[in-house]
């Protein structure tokens, strides 16, 4: 209701796309803000010019953005009163960030964009959080799941301190300088301790860690062996456990809260659209042209409204609807559409009707997959029996010809099957679209590869125009491998994992959302604390790795042995870059200890922050989703055959749990 007031009363106030594609813009403009990304690699050995914009054009384009945050600001207050805007933290902390922003500015261009710290992009997250009423929902879940995650945490981190303290004791310094291998390398000081063991904790140094001690003593490995164990094994597998539960308890509570909220919705327009009965003034009755009429000018999906008004529709006759009838015909909403195939195309012939049944037959589609596994599989052994020839070596003549066989066969499945199901029916099946998309698609090319390179007076198969032979093969093999993933949906399980990641897909735009904020803000923070901290050496080209009479040497493992030059805090871009590599966990000890000897031992903590919020709390919340996401749909989809799957998505409505 109060957008459609919005949309009637203030024609200059910004639609919920047209914001989210200035939120967009805004937070786009890190990566042309000095340090600019718009260069070709981020490796600071190239030494190559960045693309600089102008000064005023990217602060001109944010302050549009500003004003126009300033007017859906100033609308939502008028709407909701003075009273509640003073209630509302998320609108009171909506004009801190644009006040802020707008002071950042003003200095930003006093300063001809010199300036070394940008306040306001620290804040521009909070754009993205604020329209969002589903990422509040989730800031609220991790919110009540943090002191339960704060708990194993703190187990955790007296696990990790216990054992720092038994590993220095066990491993101290011996006169005997050849027994000093694991104390000179991982327990020569309590932060080097600390660090090594914590590493283990996520299996990146193992076994590194473990070897100069256990080549001495097996018994050694007792230790690390005990410290894993409990650590990654137990603890944070428990802490997978809790995040999961808390999670699916508040999800399942703010869905009802939802449900409550729509019905309590429900309730009211009934009151407002309701009229008194003449013959019973104490019933309440809804006119059915009324709930029509209405339905007419309200703005939501068309399958919605078509139901809405058909379950209307039923009770025209009586002309009244009572209170229950009204909110019976919104349960619709908690339908989701399923697609109807049009009916088969009749033929008179007997002959063509039984070969229409032929046609039509699921073993059609069950000998199409096993022709396309044999299709793989022919691939997979040429390029086997291949793999030790250069490209211009390859004879790709007899690949060509099993591949054109196999087409061929591709063409005429999909043409036997447009004979059975009719050019409509074909296309409502989302496989025919995809298998007959590539099948044309294989078939051009296929045309063109021959007319090109094996029709006489054409070229030869090592020229290169625009495209040599073995890039066309490679693209046909390509698409013929890709084409296999049409038996996804023949095989139930599949079937069931496919449609998960596909809800998976829909369902994350919060969880991404919140990625994206912490992304954000902590590769800000990293571009204002290391931003140029790592430079190579001066006489260290690209190519110093390869060159033998270098003198520049470096230690095995490390940031600078492992070419790890592109992955720096220089530029917004290699920021996010780097910042994934140690969400990923693997090497992410590299990058630690490189930027603790250039800076501080206390960049540690920046590092250790990050591991803990993304690899630690966000991965645990994906791996959350996906369990409840799973779970539920195997219970529901269990025992049922392979076409009902394609229903999973209407029973499986998560408005569906709570009716």
């Amino acid at each position: 209701m109060a957008q459609c007031y919005i949309n009637q009363h203030f024609l200059i106030c910004p639609s919920p796309r047209i914001l989210g594609t200035i939120i967009a813009v805004v937070l786009l403009l890190a990566f042309v803000e000095r340090p600019s990304s718009v260069s070709i690699s981020s490796d600071p050995r190239h030494q190559s010019s960045r693309w600089e914009p102008p000064c005023g054009a990217p602060e001109s384009v944010e302050m549009l953005c500003l004003i126009i945050f300033c007017l859906d600001l100033a609308v939502k207050s008028y709407l909701i009163g003075w009273e509640e805007f003073r209630k509302s933290k998320w609108l009171i902390s909506y004009t801190v960030v644009i006040c802020i922003s707008v002071v950042d500015w003003m200095l930003s261009v006093s300063m001809e964009c010199d300036e070394k710290l940008r306040v306001r992009r620290l804040v521009r997250p909070f754009f993205l959080l604020q329209n969002s009423s589903l990422m509040k929902k989730t800031l609220k879940c991790i919110k009540r799941t943090l002191p339960e995650i704060a708990s194993v945490i703190l187990l955790l981190a007296l696990h990790l301190c216990l054992f720092t303290m038994i590993g220095m004791l066990l491993f101290a310094k011996n006169a005997d300088q050849k027994k000093n291998g694991e104390w000179e390398l991982h327990f020569k000081n309590l932060t080097t301790s600390l660090t090594s063991l914590l590493v283990l904790l996520t299996t990146a140094n193992n076994p590194d860690v473990m070897i100069p001690a256990y080549s001495l003593n097996r018994c050694y490995a007792i230790f690390f062996i005990i410290f894993s164990i409990i650590g990654t094994y137990c603890l944070m597998n428990l802490l997978t456990a809790i995040i999961y539960n808390q999670f699916r308890g508040y999800l399942l509570m703010s869905v009802q809260t939802s449900i409550i909220r729509r019905r309590l919705g429900i309730r009211a327009a009934f009151h407002v659209l309701s009229c008194h009965n003449a013959q019973t003034e104490a019933q309440e009755l809804v006119r059915v042209d009324a709930v029509l009429q209405v339905m007419s000018r309200v703005n939501m999906k068309r399958f919605y409204k078509s139901a809405i008004t058909v379950a209307s529709q039923q009770f025209a006759e009586q002309g009244y609807m009572d209170r229950q009838q009204f909110r019976k015909i919104f349960d619709e909403l908690d339908k989701d559409c399923i697609k109807e195939h049009p009916p088969l195309p009749q033929y008179t012939s007997a002959t063509l009707q039984k070969l229409q049944v032929v046609f039509s037959h699921y073993y059609l589609t069950v000998l199409g997959n096993l022709v396309a596994l044999a299709n793989v599989l022919c691939i997979c052994t040429i390029l086997v029996l291949n793999s030790e020839k250069s490209t211009e070596e390859r004879d790709n003549y007899i690949l060509e010809v099993i591949n054109l066989c196999f087409i061929l066969f591709y063409l005429s499945e999909m043409s036997v099957k447009i004979f059975a199901f009719g050019w409509r029916g074909y296309l409502s099946y989302r496989s025919n679209i995809f298998d007959g998309f590539l099948t044309v698609v294989l078939l051009i090319l296929q045309i063109a590869i021959f007319i090109t390179y094996r029709l006489p007076y054409s070229q030869e198969p090592s020229s290169r125009g625009v495209m040599s032979l073995w890039e066309m093969v490679r693209l046909v093999n390509m698409l013929i491998v890709f084409r296999f993933l049409r038996i996804i949906p023949d095989i139930k399980l599949m079937a069931l994992v496919a449609s998960t990641l596909l809800d998976l897909v829909k369902n994350l735009r919060a969880f991404a959302g919140i990625l994206v904020v912490v992304y954000y803000v902590f590769a800000v923070f990293g571009i204002w604390l290391f931003e140029g901290a790592i430079k190579p050496p001066p006489q260290m080209s690209v190519f110093s790795l390869d060159n033998t009479t270098s003198n520049f040497s470096t230690v095995c493992g490390t940031y600078e042995q492992l070419g790890y030059w592109p992955n720096n805090f220089d530029d917004f871009a290699a920021a996010i870059i780097l910042l994934y590599d140690v969400m990923i966990v693997n090497n992410w000890q590299a990058f630690m200890e490189a930027y603790s000897r250039y800076t501080s031992e206390w960049s540690k903590v920046y590092f250790v922050c990050w591991w803990l919020t993304s690899s630690v709390m966000w991965v645990n919340l994906f791996v959350a989703l996906i369990l409840e996401n799973f779970i539920y749909k195997w219970d529901r989809s269990h025992s049922c055959s392979v076409t009902d799957v394609e229903k999973i998505r209407y029973e499986t409505s998560v408005q569906f749990m709570f009716k």
